[in-house]
């Protein structure tokens, strides 16, 4: 197979492969590996939760791979995709995935996979930096005046009153009361150029601190 023959494949993939070749393993492979990369870049920039986990960003990129060499196969013969479906159908993840983005990226590996591992190689390098674009623009736009944090004061039971009135309309997520005094947790929303102003918390008498931590559907 010469560069020609790879180019035509490349750019009008056959609808099945009668064999596979090393050329046309390699070529899946280095595709998929650039797309995920792509993605790896993606989820970095674009994420949101508390804590970046690097091992599942790589495990993307992983993931698309394997996916790819297990289509591969699927693709060139029928009877032996049918014995690996019914193989892979007894496989069990139990990894819980708390953020709904990261069950959308790992779906987008595994849809990269699928995709070059079918040869169809021109949907995955254009529909991919598509997807990319919307989802930076998305996770730029600011849909929403405030963002949400949680307010965790400190303070003796004498300076209630004067607490409650600071804070009349922030949700109560917890209330902790003992005999140095109460621990109050507020869900409250302001923008992150407003933080300073929980500083003038500690001008009520009895309160001993306060802490402003950003907020995500994970802690709580």
């Amino acid at each position: 197979m010469n560069l020609n023959d790879l180019l035509s494949d490349f750019l009008n993939p056959p609808n099945a492969y009668p064999s596979l070749t090393v050329e046309r393993v390699l070529l899946a492979l280095i595709v998929t590996f650039m797309v995920t990369l792509f993605i790896f870049y993606m989820y970095r920039k674009t994420f949101t939760g508390v804590i970046y986990t690097r091992n599942f960003n790589v495990g993307l990129v992983l993931t698309g791979l394997v996916v790819t060499l297990v289509t591969l196969p699927i693709s060139s013969n029928i009877a032996l995709s049918l014995g690996m479906v019914g193989a892979l159908s007894i496989v069990r993840f139990r990894t819980a995935i708390k953020d709904p983005a990261d069950i959308v990226f790992t779906f987008w590996a595994i849809a990269v996979g699928i995709i070059s591992g079918a040869g169809l190689y021109m949907i995955a390098l254009v529909g991919s930096p598509i997807i990319g674009l919307f989802l930076f623009v998305m996770s730029r736009a600011n849909l929403r005046s405030n963002d949400p944090y949680l307010l965790v004061l400190h303070y003796s039971t004498d300076a209630e009153a004067a607490v409650q009135e600071a804070l009349p309309e922030n949700k109560l997520r917890s209330r902790t009361v003992t005999s140095a005094g109460v621990e109050l947790m507020l869900e409250v929303r302001m923008k992150a150029k407003d933080a300073s102003k929980v500083d003038e918390l500690l001008k009520i008498k009895g309160v001993s601190d306060a802490a402003l931590v950003s907020y995500n559907a994970d802690v709580a």
